[in-house]
């Protein structure tokens, strides 16, 4: 049980849950999209919202501005987010158009604005959950497609719901995180999304 719970955060990283909103889209969406052109946004989305994370996780390592890949601190986080809130402003300006995808535009405008609340949230010493914060976005995600596009997803949907459950228990299991922390996670995930539905629904 304690490998099981382990691997949720490491499966469910937040810096894999943009990658797999796109996935989602490109798996459920009705409209054809050329295949060569739906893997190159899939590739460039990877780049730039985990590749290169990863590597300027090291490099701030190397300078001695965080201590692991798991920012345990508050304190460590700060850069981290900012650095990832220039990436995602990289994707609304690069890879995604308003008129030609409105709904993974605003699935990262979505992001964007979690990751500017994680900041605040950051910067008066709480310590939110990115991990809840990227499952609970994914989910509510997933769910606005669904009535967008007239998909029954139920089972998709269950499956993310559970996931938001394990990793939830994946978190306290570690003690990474406390419940107060986790249930803001969980909205400062869910609320930009939410509110973002009607610009595309």
């Amino acid at each position: 049980m304690n490998y099981f719970l382990k691997l949720a955060a490491w499966v469910f990283h937040p810096l894999l849950m943009p990658l797999l909103g796109v996935a989602l889209y490109f798996r459920i969406t009705p409209r054809y999209v050329v295949p060569e052109l739906m893997y190159s946004k899939l590739i460039v989305v990877f780049i730039l919202t985990f590749l290169i994370p990863i590597l300027l996780f090291f490099l701030l390592k190397t300078l001695g501005i965080i201590q692991s890949i798991h920012l345990k601190t508050v304190k460590e986080r700060k850069v981290p987010i900012i650095l990832q809130c220039l990436l995602v402003i990289l994707v609304l300006k690069m890879v995604f158009q308003p008129n030609m995808y409105p709904e993974l535009y605003f699935f990262f405008v979505g992001i964007l604005f979690s990751l500017i609340t994680a900041f605040v949230l950051v910067s008066a010493k709480f310590k939110v959950s990115l991990h809840m914060i990227g499952i609970a976005g994914v989910t509510m995600f997933l769910i606005a497609l669904s009535i967008h596009f007239k998909i029954n997803a139920l089972v998709t949907i269950g499956f993310l719901l559970f996931v938001n459950g394990w990793v939830a228990s994946s978190r306290l299991h570690t003690k990474s995180h406390n419940n107060i922390e986790l249930i803001f996670g969980f909205f400062v995930g869910i609320i930009p999304q939410l509110l973002l539905i009607n610009y595309w629904l």
